[in-house]
């Protein structure tokens, strides 16, 4: 434990009455910001917010090295495998992408960018510096306008106001827009072209899509947020019926596997990319580093042999073994579940995941029987690093969870840090994730 995490723990132990109201306090900042929102077109849905911990996440300014060197490597590797992919039918055939994606994942968008919004999810040994991927993360990549305002709720953190420790906090929104930006103005060869933020809006985290609308807006640019099945197609431009604004460009938040879901719902969007009539920012080639499928295709010799030896090293030390379920590796998996979790190779948010740690042993055999030739990869499980935190608003004490960190990556540049924990096998939302705010030590402490 550092240093800091301990003078923390011990303050919260001798101020404890203090430290809950200060937690309480924070709970009800969140939930009165814009952080709380509802899905729309849920008449039944509960409402939805961030819940965190009280003690941040601190990294050292060798952590962030750390952070930085492997963000490199991956952003390399993936712009050789982008590559390899566009240009070798033998690494196509790895993915298995259905002819219609494989279309638009030849598009070229008009930027230098292979990814310009990425983010690698890592479980990080803060004891030893070494790490192995949970996920990457293109399409969709969300969460920064909620890292940012829960560094911006700090505020009411007692602890954070007694010691006021010597951090550095990463911001994220503005570096997003930056980043954006020189993308798309380097496509569209316009210095104020008029963007769309889409997606299908009842599966997007709406709080950052309007976040961005006004941080755009407020730097002078026509800027919306807009379902991208609400587009139209004049053979020239894609718009906006509603407003009547046409689009230079479009920041796309949809996933991939949601386009290919409503294909037949978003044929102006399609057209016009398939035309060149739009810039996206967030090209489907994207969809290669995202698709789960990457895992095993780095391990492959017709795609490592792109690669330099140093970055074949590189996956083999920080990838976890990955292969198809199939009738085959089933029995293998079933031997062991607390070795192994099932992820299906499209999808996000962690939906339909399961982790053998938290399937009970007798439901085991069947769960896997089940998702045989379903479209699911099985991946080593790798336990988590382990922090002691404490939930204030909860009848536990201190206690330790599991950490998942998040690195963004904007035009290949290291932009900053998601700290999610949980006390479950897997960290998500669903599984009772709590997002805290990231910082690092100016000074190793």
């Amino acid at each position: 434990m550092k240093s800091i995490e301990k003078q923390w723990l011990d303050y919260v132990e001798d101020h404890l009455q203090e430290s809950r109201k200060s937690a309480f306090d924070t709970s009800l900042t969140i939930q009165n910001s814009p952080l709380e929102y509802e899905v729309p077109n849920q008449s039944s849905a509960v409402p939805i917010y961030t819940r965190t911990l009280h003690i941040p996440k601190f990294f050292t300014l060798q952590d962030k090295e750390n952070f930085e060197k492997l963000c490199q490597t991956f952003y390399s590797i993936f712009e050789k495998t982008i590559a390899a992919y566009q240009k070798d039918p033998e690494i196509r055939a790895l993915f298995h992408f259905p002819p219609e994606l494989e279309e638009l994942i030849a598009l070229e968008p008009g930027y230098q960018a292979a990814i310009p919004v990425l983010r690698i999810d890592v479980f990080y040994d803060e004891a030893t510096g070494d790490f192995k991927v949970c996920e990457f993360n293109t399409d969709g990549t969300s969460a920064m306008y909620e890292n940012d305002l829960m560094f911006k709720f700090l505020a009411h953190n007692n602890v954070w106001n007694a010691l006021k420790p010597e951090v550095s906090y990463l911001p994220l929104m503005n570096p997003l827009a930056d980043a954006l930006l020189v993308d798309i103005e380097q496509a569209t060869g316009k210095k104020n072209p008029a963007i769309a933020i889409s997606d299908f809006l009842e599966n997007a985290y709406l709080p950052e899509l309007y976040a961005i609308e006004k941080l755009l807006q407020d730097r002078r640019y026509t800027a919306e947020v807009v379902d991208i099945r609400d587009l139209q197609y004049d053979g020239t431009s894609l718009y906006n019926p509603r407003t009547g604004v046409h689009y230079d460009a479009l920041y796309r938040r949809a996933v991939t596997q949601d386009v290919l879901d409503h294909f037949d719902e978003i044929k102006p969007f399609l057209q016009a990319v398939k035309e060149g009539n739009i810039v996206l920012a967030g090209a489907f080639k994207t969809q290669i580093p995202h698709s789960k499928t990457i895992s095993e295709a780095l391990f492959e010799p017709a795609l490592q042999k792109y690669f330099t030896d140093e970055e074949v090293m590189f996956i083999k030390a920080h990838m976890p073994e990955a292969f198809d379920l199939t009738p085959e590796t089933a029995e293998r998996i079933k031997q062991d579940r607390r070795h192994w979790i099932i992820k299906p190779k499209e999808g996000y948010g962690a939906k339909g995941v399961y982790a053998g740690v938290d399937i009970a042993e007798k439901h085991w055999p069947k769960l896997v029987d089940d998702l045989v030739d379903h479209g699911y990869i099985v991946e080593e499980y790798i336990p988590h690093y382990q922090s002691m935190n404490i939930d204030l608003l909860g009848p536990d004490g201190f206690k330790p969870y599991s950490n998942l960190t998040g690195l963004y990556v904007f035009n290949g540049q290291f932009a900053g840090v998601y700290s999610r924990l949980s006390d479950a096998g897997i960290v998500s939302t669903q599984y009772n994730e709590r997002m805290v705010p990231t910082l690092f030590l100016k000074e190793d402490q």
